[in-house]
């Protein structure tokens, strides 16, 4: 049991850093990001190239792979979201321009890369023991990379004073423009941070699976929403607490002692059974105001 919530504390980091990215957009601009999960296999992508092609670290093609997810982004603010928003685009309309994005963005990932599956220069052997848990080099990294994430975004949003600005944005953007906030800033920066932790989200997923191609990020992204939803939508926070539930969950519905435990493959089923349930009890999410970071 101790094995799997370990497992479910690195599948679920996964998702929450992924979950704080789509929920920040949500918050700041209410756009649902479907593109969310191509940008976060484009990420992965730019890190194995860095990685395998060009022989630098894990770590330096992490950081080099967010910033090239960061100013994706900001050329995607740039050619596409300020465009929709200036000519008035509503929901619907930026909803169905992310899923076009995400379809130019998975094709263009097979178009450059191949369907072939790609892996990180790292030992897929080497295991950590710790008492009775095993982890992989991938799983430890995961779990590392997350914590200091997870640390450093709420710091960010909780200490400093572009992260007040984003969540005054988030509860009426018109008010915090009349109170001086620089909105087009705010919007810069929650794109930079988006992207960034799309990037680190892909190589962390890489990692602990080992081998993926261009359609692993579209089958991240639905636990991802659905860790959003569970959080309560718009609040990264709760996108966080979201993510790490789901994880422990799915990877805990595996265990036999309850009643057998379910096919590792139904595990993302489990992960929505949980969420339904949960909304039953709490419809607004885990942390449950609306329109909040």
């Amino acid at each position: 049991m101790l094995q799997l919530v370990v497992n479910g504390l690195v599948t679920g980091s996964v998702y929450a850093i992924a979950a704080v990215g789509v929920s920040v957009v949500y918050g700041i601009l209410r756009l649902v990001h479907f593109a969310y999960g191509d940008v976060i296999a484009v990420g992965a992508f730019v890190a194995v190239w860095f990685n395998v092609s060009h022989g630098l670290g894990v770590v330096e093609s992490t950081a080099l792979a967010m910033g090239a997810t960061a100013l994706l982004s900001i050329a995607l603010e740039l050619s596409l979201w300020r465009p929709l928003r200036a000519r008035g685009a509503g929901f619907m309309s930026l909803f169905l321009a992310a899923i076009g994005l995400a379809l130019v963005l998975r094709q263009a990932l097979f178009l450059v890369a191949g369907p072939q599956t790609r892996s990180y220069d790292v030992d897929p052997y080497k295991v950590y023991v710790v008492g009775d848990v095993r982890l992989s080099l991938g799983q430890a990294a995961a779990i590392v990379a997350a914590v200091v994430a997870i640390v450093l975004v709420g710091l960010l949003l909780g200490t400093t004073s572009i992260g007040r600005s984003m969540r005054a944005m988030a509860d009426d953007r018109a008010l915090a423009a009349v109170a001086g906030v620089d909105t087009a800033r705010v919007i810069a920066f929650t794109w930079v941070l988006a992207g960034a932790l799309a990037a680190l989200a892909g190589v962390l997923s890489g990692l602990v699976a080992y081998s993926f191609d261009a359609n692993f990020g579209f089958a991240l992204l639905l636990p991802v929403f659905a860790a959003v939803v569970l959080g309560g939508i718009g609040s990264a926070y709760g996108a966080l607490a979201g993510g790490l539930v789901l994880g422990v969950a799915t990877e805990l519905s595996t265990w036999e002692e309850l009643a057998g435990g379910v096919d590792p493959v139904y595990k993302p089923v489990v992960a929505f059974a949980v969420l339904i349930v949960a909304l039953l009890v709490r419809p607004q999410g885990i942390f449950g105001r609306a329109r909040v970071l």
